[in-house]
């Protein structure tokens, strides 16, 4: 079912998982989910990494190429949509791949019958060393719109009798502003070209206060952005964690959630008051009337099982 549809008729729950390292296996992945799936998510998504420019050591040489270090994101999507008949939402990136070499992807999506994707642009490390060739995307909407027209049956090659494909198509969304945005304004216009161009709804980047996900609503209603919001959540159950993101994510953390978590004296009352605060924060978002939500598993089940647990998803 696509996640538009889909939110026509219930409170939807979204869970995003990582492929696993280079090298390793899916039974990990499994292990989460297996304790996820009775709160029956709606959909799962599956993140795509960007390269990172890596040298590696081959024979006598050093060669610098673009490495993925979590591949996988096709073979993925179709093992958890086989194993659990559960929807998925493979992510589609900009980097990494040549718009020809997405159009082939998107085809693979469609024929393992997958009606979701979500486009983002991407993150590189060492941008400065990474070559965007010509037939690579730098815009997201420019994705979306290609994906959009294969929706139409226009597809890069020309192609007889073409059949178009069904996809509906997530985007992101940055209630504190995309970081390289100039400002808030900017950013709202670049989510609206990605709307413009055919996106069907958006998920936004973690946040921690509510009024930051409301007042983010507000301003794209006012830009004519009106698609579904669904809000991004992540679990926070340590304060070792909690201090790397908004370096990471480029987010803040209310004070009152900091003190909490660095008053608190064990490991195990650090878990209870991040459960705590979050769960309060996913009630005031169902209040306010949201479609759903979005969890941001970093692929640890436990965090998120236990958030769920003391909301209505139970």
């Amino acid at each position: 079912m696509k996640v538009i549809d889909a939110m026509k008729k219930q409170r939807i729950l979204s869970l995003e998982i990582l492929p696993p390292d280079r090298g390793q296996d899916i039974d990990e992945i499994f292990f989460t989910i297996d304790e996820l799936m009775k709160f029956s998510p709606s959909f799962i998504n599956i993140t795509r990494h960007a390269p990172e420019i890596s040298y590696v050591e081959i024979g006598d040489r050093i060669v610098k190429i673009p490495k993925v270090r979590k591949p996988g994101t096709v073979g993925v999507s179709a093992a958890i949509k086989n194993r659990y008949n559960v929807d998925v939402v493979p992510h589609v990136l900009c980097m990494g791949m040549s718009k020809f070499e997405i159009e082939d992807m998107l085809i693979d999506f469609k024929y393992l019958d997958i009606e979701n994707v979500f486009v983002i642009r991407g993150e590189i490390e060492n941008k400065r060393e990474f070559t965007f060739e010509k037939d690579n995307y730098y815009h997201a909407n420019e994705l979306v719109e290609q994906i959009s027209n294969m929706n139409k049956g226009i597809y890069l090659y020309p192609v007889d009798n073409p059949k178009p494909t069904n996809f509906c198509i997530g985007i992101a969304g940055y209630p504190e502003k995309h970081y390289e945005a100039m400002n808030f304004d900017e950013d709202m216009k670049n989510l609206k070209k990605k709307v413009d161009a055919g996106a069907n709804y958006i998920i936004t980047q973690m946040f921690f206060d509510f009024n930051v996900y409301k007042n983010f609503v507000e301003r794209a209603r006012e830009f004519g952005i009106n698609v579904p919001i669904i809000p991004g959540i992540k679990p926070i159950v340590q304060t070792k964690s909690m201090l790397k993101i908004p370096s990471t994510f480029f987010v803040d953390i209310p004070n009152d959630l900091v003190v909490a978590m660095e008053e608190a004296r064990s490991p195990k009352e650090e878990f209870e008051v991040g459960t705590k605060y979050m769960a309060r924060l996913v009630e005031k978002l169902f209040d306010y009337g949201v479609s759903g939500i979005h969890v941001f598993t970093m692929g640890k089940g436990k965090s998120t099982k236990a958030l769920l647990e003391r909301v209505s998803y139970a």
